[in-house]
């Protein structure tokens, strides 16, 4: 699963798979949210609108990402 960031606290539904690349376009957006094919941390979402936040997970054919703040702070994981 790959963390997507993002500015502010939160991004729609459509703008999120185009940003995370797992669509090409809006217009796709458009057709496989409509379809039922896009999962929100576990349920299928059938609104193009939703409000997602840092913690959401998205699914759609197999792929996932992970919203997350582009200000998060650290996990700890990384070099000291």
């Amino acid at each position: 699963m790959d963390d997507v960031p993002i500015r502010d606290e939160s991004i729609r539904l459509g703008q999120f798979l185009k940003l995370a690349g797992l669509i090409d376009s809006g217009a796709d957006a458009k057709a496989v949210i409509a379809d039922g094919q896009v999962s929100v941390n576990g349920d299928v979402d059938l609104r193009r609108g939703r409000q997602l936040h840092p913690g959401d997970e998205v699914s759609i054919a197999g792929q996932s990402a992970r919203v997350v703040s582009e200000f998060a702070e650290p996990t700890g994981d990384g070099p000291r």
